[in-house]
């Protein structure tokens, strides 16, 4: 089972989706937007990613740039700023047991089949 945490407004997340799909892949969607991560789930997804949380982060996001682009953040604050604004976590991220990647470029998502 491949859990994929979508938007269904990306395309490169709907390319995701349709890619397992046509791999003939058991995925679990989850719409971030619609049900927030929070702070702990993202601290284990960022485990699973090896990532710091700022590579998280859609930093050309108008929120991002309006609230935090000019500020010093730690790694604490920076998951809390993605869990009150999801729509700042990349996407999509696709999560296989304890592995996980963001899929941009797509064929990252090779890495956990």
């Amino acid at each position: 089972m491949i859990t994929v945490y979508h938007n269904s407004r990306c395309g490169k997340s709907r390319d995701c989706v349709a890619f397992l799909e046509n791999k003939n892949q058991e995925i679990e969607i989850v719409k971030y937007l619609d049900t927030p991560l929070t702070f702990d789930e993202l601290g284990k997804l960022l485990g699973k990613l090896k990532i710091k949380p700022i590579e998280l982060v859609r930093i050309k996001e108008p929120v991002w740039i309006e609230y935090f682009k000019h500020k010093t953040l730690s790694d604490a604050e920076i998951i809390q700023a993605i869990a009150d604004f999801p729509i700042l976590m990349e996407r999509p991220v696709a999560v296989k047991g304890n592995k996980a990647v963001i899929a941009r470029p797509l064929e990252r998502i090779n890495e956990l089949l």
